[in-house]
C-alpha cells in the first residue's frame, strides 16, 4: 500500500477511472489512477495539502469526470479490480510521475507543454504531464 485509504476511496479511484477513462481501456483507466496517486503523494504545486483520494478528486477545478453519469454509478469488480492494483503501487508510462492528463480535441496533437509542465507522453487520446524536475518530491 503506498497511500492510506479505505474501501469507500477504493471505489472512488475505481469510478473516477472509469469516468476519466473507460474509452481507453484497462491500461487507460490504471493511468489515470496513477495520476490521483501521484496527487496525493506529491504535496507540491496545487496539490500541496492533499493527503486523501477524496481530497484529489474534489480539488476544484481538476477532473472533469466527477460530474459525468458515469461517475455515479457502483464500479464493477473490473474496475475495483484496477483501483487496486493502483493502490498496490502499479504503475503505467506515461503516467508514471504525471500530475496532469487531457484529451485533446479530434485527435490533436499533444501539447508539448501544459499547466507549465513538460509532455511526457500520449497513450490513445490521453496526454500527461510531469512536473518539472527537482519540483515536487519523489511520487511512488
Amino acid at each position: 500500500m503506498i497511500i492510506k485509504y479505505n474501501s469507500k476511496e477504493k471505489e472512488l479511484l475505481a469510478r473516477i477511472m472509469r469516468a476519466e477513462a473507460v474509452g481507453e481501456g484497462n491500461l487507460g483507466m490504471l493511468m489515470v489512477g496513477n495520476v490521483v496517486i501521484n496527487r496525493v503523494l506529491a504535496d507540491c504545486l496545487t496539490f500541496k495539502n492533499i493527503y486523501t483520494i477524496t481530497e484529489a478528486l474534489y480539488q476544484p477545478n481538476q477532473f472533469t469526470g466527477i460530474e459525468s453519469p458515469l461517475f455515479f454509478s457502483n464500479p464493477t469488480t473490473t474496475e475495483l479490480n484496477l483501483a487496486n492494483r493502483v493502490l498496490k503501487g502499479e504503475y503505467y508510462y506515461p503516467a508514471t510521475n504525471a500530475l496532469w492528463f487531457y484529451a485533446p480535441s479530434n485527435n490533436e496533437v499533444c501539447l508539448l507543454s501544459w499547466y507549465n509542465q513538460n509532455l511526457a507522453g500520449r497513450y490513445k487520446s490521453h496526454c500527461f504531464y510531469n512536473p518539472e524536475a527537482g519540483t515536487c518530491k519523489q511520487l511512488h
